[in-house]
């Protein structure tokens, strides 16, 4: 496929990184230094200059791309930059639009200006803390059918009866139906048969029902209730829009930021939290305004370092009771807290943005081959999750699934029963005609359901 990437700051570098090892991938930046370097470092071309342009969209030979995506820092660009190559002939366009302010013209946009897709970072981030704050014992969560299936994120801690735990024993013992559909350790990416034994410091990825998830982790004696009370740190785009999710979701949100105005307008906003004006890191202040009896702390101000050092305070103040999210923008800073299992969960809304856009173009590839009904990326990428339908030219329907021979890195975790019934496959399990099926796999390209075969 033929790409062309408008704006390479965090999101377009990440996206020339993924995109380019499969891809034909040309960048158009301003900076002339940034092209030079990106073209030195990865197998694209480039182009400097403005990618709103006409003329240099024609350098770029946008006439020939299928896809072009837009991430400079203003809308306006973005937009331009989209519509210019919708009428070169580029079929997709993809802009990054953060003004909450064009949120009501966004249907217009895809229909009048053949706009394909719109992403607003901070609200993506925000939408991916709001799904772990309702289940606080994942480090992040992602749905399938229609949130009838999920798929939860978890590192095996010190002391748990999961270290040494062998999966087909884990099955046996367990008064809940999930799956341990993958795990990485370290730098190895395993799909794991039931020979497979857990260890500490294992992220491992298990899929079920949101109720049987719930009894999986009260049997870990781990479980945490959905956060009923929330404390932000950070009035920013992010904060609003996470606010305004978690009211809806009948929660309690307080507020915390030193700037008055910002406070002000937020009051104004969301006139249901209770904003503050402080210093969120004053340990003092965040103590005087109950952060021990709160069920989640979320540090999202602009300052990585900050966010990192809230979040560790916050947790050691509640004695690790409450859910603890940071958002952290910088690639390296992400990895420390990751590796050192410092937070409970590390937000990023460049690396949301991008994973999002990831997604989009491998369900643009398998489009005419494929139902893909849902699509999410694992470990960093190297895993993953797609959901299929199952239609009348399936040939396996009803064969046992023990008959079938998959290929290997390969595991079919979830079946969703058109009547909403939830199965973990089984080899004696069979898939029926409109059942949604979830395959785990490390092979990024896959697209079809009939591609599990060996």
């Amino acid at each position: 496929m033929r790409i062309i990437i408008v704006g390479v700051g965090k999101v377009g570098l990440a996206l020339t990184q993924q995109l380019s090892t499969d891809h034909r991938v040309t960048v158009i930046d301003r900076n002339e230094k940034i092209v030079e370097n990106i073209i030195n470092i990865y197998d694209v071309m480039g182009v400097c200059g403005n990618g709103a342009s006409y003329e240099v969209q024609q350098e770029a030979e946008c006439e020939k791309a299928d896809l072009l995506i837009a991430t400079t820092s203003s809308d306006e660009i973005n937009i331009l930059a989209c519509l210019v190559a919708k009428k070169l002939g580029v079929r997709h366009t993809i802009a990054r639009i953060r003004n909450p302010e064009y949120e009501k013209q966004l249907r217009f946009m895809r229909e009048e200006l053949g706009l394909t897709m719109s992403i607003n970072p901070e609200q993506a981030a925000a939408r991916e803390i709001a799904r772990v704050l309702r289940f606080p014992n994942a480090m992040k969560l992602e749905s399938f059918s229609k949130g009838r299936l999920e798929l939860v994120e978890y590192r095996v801690p010190e002391h748990s009866i999961l270290n040494g735990a062998r999966l087909s024993d884990l099955y046996k013992n367990l008064r809940a139906r999930v799956l341990v559909c993958a795990v990485s350790r370290k730098e190895e990416t395993i799909i794991p048969s039931g020979d497979f034994t857990l260890h500490v410091g294992d992220k491992i990825y298990v899929t079920s029902s949101p109720d049987q998830l719930s009894q999986f982790f009260r049997h870990l004696g781990v479980f945490r209730r959905k956060a009923s009370s929330v404390m932000i740190v950070g009035a920013s785009k992010i904060c609003y829009y996470l606010a305004s999710e978690l009211i809806e979701m009948g929660m309690s949100v307080k507020i915390i930021d030193q700037d008055q105005e910002r406070c002000v307008k937020m009051g104004e906003l969301l006139p249901k939290a209770l904003v503050i004006v402080g210093d969120g890191t004053d340990s003092e202040l965040r103590l005087e305004e109950g952060v021990e009896q709160t069920d989640a702390f979320v540090a999202i101000t602009g300052i990585d370092e900050a966010n990192i050092l809230m979040a560790l305070s916050a947790a050691k103040q509640t004695n690790g009771c409450c859910k603890v999210v940071a958002k952290i923008n910088r690639r390296s800073l992400v990895d420390l807290v990751s590796a050192e299992e410092m937070i409970d969960s590390v937000v990023s809304a460049a690396a949301v943005t991008t994973e999002l856009i990831v997604q989009y173009i491998r369900a643009m590839e398998s489009a005419s081959v494929a139902k893909v009904k849902t699509l999410h990326r694992l470990v960093e990428g190297k895993v993953e999750a797609l959901e299929f339908s199952i239609t009348e030219d399936v040939p396996f329907v009803g064969v046992p699934l023990k008959e079938l021979k998959l290929k290997n890195g390969i595991l079919l975790a979830g079946i969703v029963r058109q009547n909403g019934e939830i199965i973990i496959p089984s080899g004696n399990d069979v898939l029926q005609l409109n059942d949604d099926v979830i395959v785990v796999t490390t092979d990024s390209t896959l697209q079809d359901i009939c591609g599990i075969l060996q």
